[in-house]
């Protein structure tokens, strides 16, 4: 027979599972997006150095952008453990935000990459419109940005 601590204890697991999901699918969607991102850099520094034009150490930006997704994982993950510290007794709650909230964050990592690939072909090859580029880099990260503050409201106080 199964007792009531072995009960808790497996549902606990299950809570922890979405945690662990929140930051494992936005880590996923960063390494996707930074790929993504970094394979034009290199594309677009070599075009530059075919051209003998110098090749703009401003494409690390463009690249590395996805990567906050993770730190945004990273802190669902902290703030579901918490409350299954306390009430572990919600871990469907846990689970379906953490699983949500990080494959949200994960698809705005890949389309963020996808994004800055786009930018780094374009800023390499003119020399212009870095501010704009970035610009649209951060509408694309409010979409992760608002996936952790709206999954973090679903949480109980």
């Amino acid at each position: 027979m199964i007792g009531d601590a072995t009960v808790l204890s497996s549902l606990r697991a299950i809570g922890e599972a979405g945690a662990y999901a929140a930051v494992g699918f936005a880590a996923m969607g960063s390494a996707i997006g930074t790929g993504v991102a970094g394979s034009s850099a290199v594309g677009a520094w070599k075009k530059c150095y075919a051209q003998n034009k110098p090749a703009p150490f401003l494409l690390l930006a463009y690249a590395g952008a996805p990567l906050t997704q993770t730190i945004y994982g990273l802190l669902m993950l902290i703030f579901i453990k918490g409350q299954i510290a306390t009430t572990p007794d919600r871990w469907p709650l846990y689970l379906a935000v953490g699983l949500f909230g990080g494959i949200a964050m994960g698809v705005s990592a890949w389309y963020q990459g996808k994004a800055g690939a786009g930018a780094c072909d374009s800023f390499a090859e003119t020399g212009k419109g870095f501010a704009n580029n970035l610009t649209v880099l951060g509408v694309i990260e409010t979409v992760a940005i608002f996936s952790l503050v709206f999954s973090l409201l679903i949480l109980p106080a």
